[in-house]
């Protein structure tokens, strides 16, 4: 995320979430009805509200060029996604030295 990004609300950071993939996936949605699953259940009712802020208003105009439907599933139930969905809580190792030997007697 972008620091700006960070201070985003969660629906706002979900909906993004949506406009993000399917613009990465825009050359196989394109034309075809697709599904979103989220987990987050008040972005199903995002298409049907009336007020919305000046950024949803804008996503919602880049989503309209698609044949889609948002759908809830909840979290529990998609243990494998949300699974890979969670920061991590150790930090990566990191390589404290590297050493190498290079033999310059090889056979030729």
């Amino acid at each position: 995320l972008k620091i700006h990004e960070k201070n985003y609300t969660t629906h706002d950071l979900e909906l993004g979430a949506v406009v993000f993939a399917l613009k990465i996936w825009r050359h196989y949605l394109y034309g075809t009805k697709c599904t979103v699953l989220t987990d987050h259940k008040s972005l199903q009712h995002i298409l049907d509200q009336k007020e919305l802020n000046m950024r949803q208003r804008r996503w919602l105009e880049l989503l309209s060029d698609y044949d889609f439907e948002i759908r809830y599933h909840p979290g529990k139930a998609n243990v494998v996604a949300d699974a890979l969905s969670r920061k991590e809580r150790e930090p990566p190792l990191r390589v404290r030295a590297l050493v190498m030997t290079i033999g310059l007697d090889l056979p030729r």
